[in-house]
């Protein structure tokens, strides 16, 4: 049984850094693409990170250049280091890969999320 499990959320104040971390345990051939999304109350579920087997990243806007993602396939781990944290970044953080199984299947994980609170 694969599975996807977050970590490093909490409360932090405006201005202030998280690290968030996903490890991926399991039986596990490799891992393509990873995403790190979020959701708030009342919110759709939004992307706010993603990276290639090959380590291209993507961002949307709301956190370029604040938001770094990363990932050590050694360790099956991906990372998302929030700087600048805002109010506005409140929310549930959730990992998304997709894994390659023995069986010679790629599926979709989602982890169990983590909660980001950044208030003073």
């Amino acid at each position: 049984q694969v599975q996807l499990m977050e970590s490093g959320g909490g409360l932090v104040q405006p201005g202030g850094s998280l690290r968030l971390s996903c490890v991926a345990s399991g039986r596990i051939v490799s891992i393509n693409n990873v995403g790190w999304y979020r959701q708030a109350p009342g919110k759709e579920r939004e992307l706010v990170a993603a990276i290639t087997r090959g380590g291209i990243t993507n961002y949307p806007d709301s956190v370029k250049g604040r938001f770094t993602i990363s990932r050590d396939s050694v360790k099956n781990t991906a990372y998302l280091q929030m700087n600048s944290l805002k109010p506005e970044d409140t929310a549930v953080y959730y990992c998304n890969a997709e894994i390659m199984l023995p069986t010679g299947y790629l599926r979709n994980y989602w982890g169990q999320g983590t909660q980001v609170t950044v208030s003073s």
